[in-house]
């Protein structure tokens, strides 16, 4: 009997797969058993072939070669990565396999990482396919038991590889168009440069906005009620007009209020969906300023490494039906501080709210909304960053099991010389889910009681001033829902546009948006100042340069489309990259007939130590550096970093600074330290004071123990030596 060789995409999951079916037997690259021989690429171990290998002419860059558009993009094997790629190669083809299956991530990218592997290896054995979606050993024995058919995945490949060969043609003949047409270094692509767009029509619209002063009134009455007056046909509590505001305020003077309507109605407010990868990243951007790569990178660890969490490259809020039957075990494996007590209230209620709540198999594509596992999560094992987003999971998944929230809202109307006043208020009846909510407790806004046609002295009134704001510049996380919804953000509203988008799932996937926005950093195409997102002039410049259309959002929404087409059988490869070949060649064409120039205008007066030519100062996303405006040089440095450290007068956090021996904190408050100075003030206060990362990992070895006591922590502390008083 021939065994199987199972191809997983990363060592640390084909360990797992191997140990969970007893290949125990460790060859170079491989795990060998009884049956089966388990190997691994190491992410993608074969990908396209550079420009130069279609031919010498592509060697150096010129405008005049393009564009390029070979008949068929090759594969080629990744020079670092080359050793494995032949173990691999060697055990998938080996006399004594008769089978292959693919165990790779189970998505579109996953797809492509081992077909490409398959094609390169010139393997043509029958494939079966494990898909599942947590890397636990009870996942991957049922994933095993219930392998798929390989030919079932073919159109997920075919559009997998249609999109990787789109951004070959559009990226790298839009890229080269442009940078060797003005000499310097120019990227765009068809995802980033709309992302690109969307900020620059955020910044062109807080730009050209105007403020508008406006007025309130506020009258105050006895028992202590706030109301505010409100136009009656509009509902709008503003108005733009001082004199009128002015006007109103003299008309009520002496006047007694009226209440004419109290009306309180309930209001059913049920837990947040489930986390699909986009809304994680969001709040993780805005709990912790965690960047949208930073969160993947953490959440790929907790999956693959600690097995606490589901898969992660998810874009959907919901489960499917069949994992209901899990929800105990699920329960069981978070039954740890300090989510305990919440676990046994949820146990009680049983799953009555979580299914109503949690499962819609309808909302479910290929993978379900990110939970946790079967498997009890080692919390010693992981870091701060780890820990933070396994709690945000855990809670929300804990949240599901319980009824909504219930508050009672009173709208409260009244009368003052013919015009119209309302107040609101709020009072909780029932928590509900949020009882174990750490952050995000129901606020009230208690009113005294009031009754329809009761009258009451005006105690006082005010006008209040304001001004009508722009609109927010974007962030990390608001950018991730500009890319998920970009229709909202558009300058022109298009109802046929809107729908294309919004089918579309809008602009990029769940996996690659966190990469578009780590590339538009390091292209220095974008900036950040504080947790604002900047385009930079040199962005702002490459879209006055770029083809009209490949800006727009609606346009890359629609390959989208296309590409999901192809996933469901609708539409051929084929077709889709023969019109990718096409834009290929307008975009060049209209880059050679541009007359628009490019201008740096951040040049310094130091000379490259390389080349010679002026170097350019830029802000990257960990600080300021300097880098060589030739493309073909490419020296950089870093001038002054971004660090965790903070200013001892301000708080603030600090920049170093210089180089070598040279190197000094500064803050913008004007506070200045050398490097060993502040090094040497950080060894003294560390050994007067409790380290955070001391108390974290004794925390944590106390949230496995079934009691929790702030005097167990000041006795081990005392202990060791690190109270706090001497």
């Amino acid at each position: 009997m021939k065994k199987k060789a199972i191809l997983a995409e990363k060592p640390s999951v084909g360990r797992d797969i191997a140990r969970v079916l007893g290949a125990n037997q460790k060859g170079n690259g491989f795990f060998e058993g009884k049956d089966v021989i388990v190997t691994w690429g190491l992410g993608h171990l074969v990908t396209h072939a550079d420009p130069e290998h279609y031919g010498e002419q592509y060697k150096t860059w010129r405008l005049e070669e393009l564009p390029m558009l070979p008949k068929r993009l090759d594969l080629v094997v990744i020079k670092q990565t080359s050793k494995q790629f032949h173990t691999v190669k060697k055990v998938l083809n080996r006399q004594d396999v008769g089978e292959v299956i693919i165990a790779t991530d189970a998505g579109r990218e996953g797809e492509l990482v081992a077909r490409w592997i398959l094609a390169k290896a010139h393997v043509k054995k029958p494939i079966k396919r494990l898909w599942i979606s947590s890397v636990t050993d009870k996942a991957i024995k049922d994933g095993f038991k219930k392998l798929k058919d390989g030919r079932q995945y073919e159109n997920l490949f075919a559009a997998a590889e249609a999109r990787a060969e789109a951004d070959w043609y559009v990226g790298i003949n839009g890229t080269r168009a442009l940078t060797t047409k003005h000499n310097a270094q120019l990227s765009c692509g068809r995802v980033q440069t709309p992302t690109l767009a969307i900020l620059a029509a955020r910044e062109k619209a807080i730009q050209s906005f105007k403020p508008v002063p406006y007025h309130t009134l506020q009258v105050s009455v006895d028992g202590g009620a706030m109301f505010r007056w409100y136009n009656q046909k509009s509902g709008d509590e503003r108005i733009f007009d001082e004199a009128e505001a002015k006007a109103l305020k003299e008309k009520i003077k002496g006047k007694a209020v009226a209440i004419t309507s109290v009306k309180a109605k309930k209001k059913f407010t049920p837990a947040p969906h489930l986390y699909d990868l986009t809304e994680l990243q969001r709040e993780a951007n805005k709990r912790y300023g965690y960047s949208a790569k930073e969160t993947l990178g953490a959440l790929q660890k907790l999956y693959e490494q600690h097995k606490a969490v589901t898969y992660p490259r998810t874009d959907s809020r919901f489960l499917s039906s069949d994992l209901v039957d899990t929800f105990k075990d699920r329960l069981k494996a978070i039954d740890v501080q300090p989510f305990r007590k919440t676990v046994l209230e949820a146990s009680k209620l049983g799953t009555h709210h979580a299914k109503k709540q949690m499962v819609n198999d309808a909302k479910v594509s290929d993978h379900h909304a990110l939970i946790p596992t079967e498997q009890a999560p080692p919390i010693s094992a992981m870091n701060d960053k780890e820990t933070k987003l396994y709690y945000l999971i855990v809670r929300r998944f804990l949240a599901n099991f319980f009824p909504a929230s219930e508050s009672e809202q009173t709208v409260v109307e009244a009368e003052i010389a013919n015009e119209t006043l309302r107040t609101k208020g709020e009072r909780m009846i029932s928590l509900g889910w949020r009882q174990n909510e750490d952050e995000d407790q129901a606020k009230e806004s208690k009113l005294p009681k009031l009754t329809e046609g009761e009258k009451l002295s005006v105690n006082h009134t005010d006008l209040k001033r304001g001004e009508t704001t722009p609109p927010a510049r974007f962030n990390e996380a608001t950018l991730l829902t500009a890319m998920e919804k970009p229709a909202q953000f558009m300058e022109e509203k298009d109802a046929t546009i809107s729908k294309t988008l919004a089918e579309a799932g809008g602009i990029g996937t769940v996996a690659t948006r966190a990469d578009i926005i780590e590339k538009l950093f390091s292209s220095f195409l974008i900036e950040k100042k504080g947790k604002d997102l900047y385009v930079t002039s040199k962005g702002k410049q490459l879209l006055d340069l770029v083809p009209e259309e490949l800006k727009s959002p609606a346009l890359t929404a629609e390959w989208e489309q296309r590409l999901e087409k192809i996933v469901q059988g609708k539409e051929q490869k084929s077709a889709f990259i023969a019109d990718m070949k096409k834009y290929a060649h307008s975009v060049v064409g209209q880059v050679k007939a541009d007359t628009t120039k490019f201008r740096h205008d951040n040049k310094t007066g130091e000379k490259c130590p390389e080349c010679g030519k002026f170097l350019l100062e830029v802000n990257g996303k960990k600080g300021k550096m300097r880098v060589c405006q030739d493309r073909e040089c490419g020296y950089r440095k870093n001038i002054a970093m971004t660090t965790n450290a903070r200013c001892p007068k301000c708080k603030k956090k600090l920049e170093l600074r210089g180089q070598g021996d040279a190197q000094v904190f500064a803050c913008v408050c004007g506070h200045r330290e050398k490097k060993a100075q502040f090094e040497e003030r950080r060894k003294q206060s560390k050994n007067k004071n409790v380290s955070k990362r001391e108390v974290n990992n004794y925390m944590k070895k106390q949230n496995k123990q079934d009691d929790f006591a702030n005097s167990a922590l000041a006795d081990q502390l005392a202990k060791l030596g690190l109270n706090k008083e001497k």
